[in-house]
C-alpha cells in the first residue's frame, strides 16, 4: 500500500485555526489522515504493541497510572513503517505552524492503548515531565480508530496553560483531584468530544488535559508524536520525572545547549 503520499502532503491551516491554538493551546483538526492510512497503521502499531507489551498484571491489580493505558515509546526506532508516520512532514508542519516556529524536532513518540475497562487518565500537564527550556512543545494525539466518548478520548481545559497551580503534580489520583478542584474555579472551558476517523488533536505541554475511562468493549488505540522547537535547549531538571526523561529521550544532551541527539532529529524545517 502507498502510504507516503498523504504523510508528506501538507495540510493547510487557516489563520483562525492558528489563532485558536494560540489562545487555547489545543486544537482538534479533521481529515488530517484518511481512513485507509489509519487502518494500515492501526494494524502495524497494534502488532508492535502486542509484541513489546510487558504488562502482565490484570487491570484490577494495577495502579491508577497502570490502568490508564498500555504505554510504549519510541516505536520509530523499532519499526521502519511506524517511522514513516512519526516522521510525517504533514503532521510535523502542522505542529510547526501551530507553534509558529521555523522547524520542529522529535522529542519522542508513544503508543497509548487504553484497554476495554481501562481507567481514567487523570488531569495533568505533560511538561511536568520534560526538561525543556521553553513552552514551544506540542503533542499530536492520533486515534487509530473512530473514538466515541465511551472509549475515553482526550479532554482539554481550554487555555489552562496559564495556570501555574498543579504543574508540579505527576499523573495520579492526587493530580485528578487537585487539578480538577483548581479548574472548577476558573472560566476555562472543559472540552470533551469524540474523535472522527482521521481527526487529530494537538496540545501544548502546559495545557491541562485528561481522558475518561474506556467503558466500551474495544481497545482505544492512539499513537502520539511529541515535537519541540528545533532550537529547544535542555534545562536543568527540577524533578525525578525530568531526570528520567533526560536519560530516556535525549541522552547525551547538555544543559543549556540545543537538544540535538540521535533520538531528536529535525523532522520538519521551513
Amino acid at each position: 500500500m502507498q502510504i507516503t503520499s498523504i504523510l508528506d502532503d501538507y495540510y493547510k491551516l487557516t489563520d483562525r485555526q492558528v489563532q485558536f491554538y494560540n489562545k487555547h493551546h489545543f486544537i482538534k483538526l479533521k481529515n488530517v489522515l484518511d481512513a485507509a492510512t489509519l487502518e494500515y497503521f492501526n494494524a502495524i502499531i497494534s502488532q508492535k504493541v502486542n509484541e513489546l507489551n510487558e504488562q502482565k498484571l490484570p487491570l484490577n491489580e494495577r495502579t491508577t497510572y497502570g490502568k490508564a493505558f498500555l504505554q510504549l515509546s519510541n516505536l520509530w526506532t523499532k519499526d521502519e513503517i511506524i517511522k514513516k508516520l512519526v516522521f510525517s512532514k504533514r503532521i510535523a508542519k502542522i505542529a510547526a505552524d501551530l507553534m509558529q516556529v521555523s522547524g520542529v524536532r522529535l522529542y519522542h513518540d508513544q503508543a497509548l492503548f487504553k484497554e476495554a475497562g481501562g481507567g481514567i487518565t487523570p488531569w495533568h500537564a505533560d511538561q511536568h515531565y520534560w526538561p525543556l527550556s521553553t513552552d514551544k512543545t506540542i503533542t499530536a494525539w492520533i486515534p487509530l480508530q473512530e473514538t466515541a466518548l465511551e472509549m475515553g478520548p482526550l479532554e482539554f481545559s481550554a487555555g489552562s496553560h496559564e495556570i501555574m497551580d498543579g504543574r508540579e503534580l505527576s499523573i495520579s489520583d492526587d493530580s485528578e483531584v487537585q487539578i480538577e478542584k483548581r479548574l472548577k474555579v476558573t472560566d476555562f472551558e472543559h472540552v470533551i468530544e469524540p474523535f472522527d476517523i482521521g481527526e487529530i488533536s494537538f496540545h501544548s505541554g502546559w495545557v491541562f488535559h485528561r481522558a475518561g475511562a474506556n467503558t466500551s468493549d474495544k481497545m482505544r488505540k492512539v499513537m502520539t508524536i511529541i515535537y519541540m522547537d528545533k532550537d529547544m535547549t535542555l534545562k536543568k531538571p527540577t524533578n525525578s520525572g525530568q531526570e528520567n526523561d533526560w536519560k530516556s529521550w535525549c541522552p547525551g544532551a547538555k544543559v543549556g545547549e540545543i537538544i540535538n541527539t540521535n533520538l531528536n532529529p529535525i523532522v520538519y524545517i521551513k
